[in-house]
């Protein structure tokens, strides 16, 4: 198992001791996945984080009437899954898939437990990273009112190179808050622009 780019992520906002990383590689759990494989499904018990070792995930959650909006991608390098794994909740609503091949570590909810009660860096470590998600949610909430939906879309490409020969374009507009039609007109006007 490769914690590499996991321990980089890491000391991003503080620097590990060996018997800290050794713990931590200890509880990891390597799961590769497919593209287009179903990770977790709304309903599932919420029992891990999950990190993107390689590859890319889609987190949505599916209304009433069977549309899926889309709450996150996430590329190498991400935290992914959903908050629920944290809380008391027993089952998620949101459901994750892989978009191509690729390989999450797991963290138990359990183990994660043990990991902060013992060692209070990664008590800082987890604090700095919702923190962080957080301020990038209002911002997307904040942009998605404010921004028009081009530069969103052009915000989106540089966030996920790579990342549109994978998804449906209903995805992206999901992601975006438009329509899959608009999103067809964007394309286009930008297609023109470049010509």
């Amino acid at each position: 198992m490769d914690c590499q780019l996991l321990l980089s992520h890491i000391r991003q906002f503080v620097e590990l001791e060996t018997e800290e990383i050794d713990f931590l590689e200890s509880i990891l759990i390597p799961r590769p996945f497919k593209q287009g494989e179903i990770i977790v499904k709304s309903g599932d018990g919420a029992r891990y984080l999950a990190y993107v070792n390689s590859g890319y995930t889609l987190t949505y959650y599916t209304d009433r009437e069977g549309t899926d909006h889309v709450i996150r991608f996430a590329a190498a390098g991400w935290w992914t899954g959903d908050i629920y794994s944290l809380s008391k909740e027993l089952l998620t609503p949101l459901t994750t898939k892989g978009l191509c091949d690729g390989e999450l570590l797991l963290l138990p909810r359990l183990a994660q437990s043990q990991l902060l009660e013992k060692y209070l860096k990664f008590e800082r470590y987890f604090r700095n990273l919702f923190q962080t998600a957080l301020m990038r949610q209002q911002l997307r909430f904040v942009e998605s009112h404010s921004i028009p939906a081009e530069q969103r879309y052009l915000k989106f490409r540089e966030t996920f190179p790579g990342i549109e020969q994978y998804l449906p374009q209903k995805y992206i507009a999901s992601y975006l808050a438009i329509t899959p039609e608009f999103l067809s007109k964007i394309r286009k006007s930008l297609a023109r622009k470049r010509a």
